[in-house]
């Protein structure tokens, strides 16, 4: 029974990835018109949102979310969460409807396809690259000038150890939200883990819970509270999730 259960497991997880790039090449033509301009990104966004919503419902996955507080329109942020799964990214765009971009892996620019709009529209980062982190800093501040919010996983990827519930996170997200007196938006993904974890043979269709968390002002901070304004983040998501169990 073992035998058969993985089998289809497989099975599910390959028709994930066939998904992701059939869904794109129905919308290249829209997707393709929507990059030739970076003032267009809202109009992306609005697709990439489109994209993630099919793959969920495609998957058996149903988004419950909470909000402790609401998104203002208009609004720039710093939206970060818990990292543990490739959910995460569908399950990130689906909670904001405020137009983001993404802080990610450059080597996510290799996936055929996905990559073509990946890095046309993320800010792409090689952390073993001191320029490259420079650069991100830059591409950020371009973007919130232009009123759009920034995400970023402050745990630098998925951690190796399935063990551990939350990562230290990395300075980043923290040193951006500081310069630019924008909110920290905290995020809990109680679920990524368990449904689609990065074990070939395991996960399942169901319930994706998230929850919005209390924004984290940053109005008057400067960079030596940078590291408070990271521990404060760190310890009101890794609450969270250790009291996942008692959540309905």
């Amino acid at each position: 029974m073992n035998f058969f259960r993985k089998i289809g497991i497989a099975l599910w997880r390959i028709w994930f990835y066939i998904l992701m790039l059939v869904v794109i090449l129905i919308l290249s033509p829209l997707l393709i018109i929507s990059v030739l301009k970076e003032t267009w990104y809202p109009f992306f966004f609005k697709l990439a949102r489109i994209w993630a919503r099919v793959i969920m419902f495609c998957m058996g996955f149903y988004p419950s979310i909470k909000r402790e507080q609401s998104f203002k329109k208009g609004e720039s942020y710093m939206l970060v969460s818990n990292h543990a799964s490739m959910l995460d990214i569908m399950l990130m765009l689906h909670v904001s409807k405020n137009p983001f971009v993404f802080v990610g892996k450059a080597e996510l620019a290799k996936i055929p396809l996905f990559g073509f709009f990946y890095k046309r529209t993320c800010i792409l980062v090689d952390r073993g690259n001191a320029r490259s982190r420079k650069a991100v800093f830059d591409q950020a501040q371009k973007r919130l000038t232009q009123g759009l919010s920034i995400c970023i996983f402050p745990e630098g990827g998925v951690p190796n150890d399935t063990s551990i519930t939350l990562d230290s996170f990395k300075d980043g997200a923290f040193r951006l939200a500081i310069d630019h007196q924008i909110a920290i938006i905290p995020m809990v993904f109680y679920d990524n883990k368990k449904l689609f974890p990065y074990q070939f043979y395991e996960g399942g269709p169901g319930k994706m819970r998230a929850k919005v968390l209390s924004f984290i002002p940053t109005q008057g901070m400067d960079q030596s509270h940078k590291k408070e304004l990271r521990e404060k983040t760190r310890i009101v998501i890794l609450k969270e999730l250790e009291n996942t169990l008692n959540i309905p």
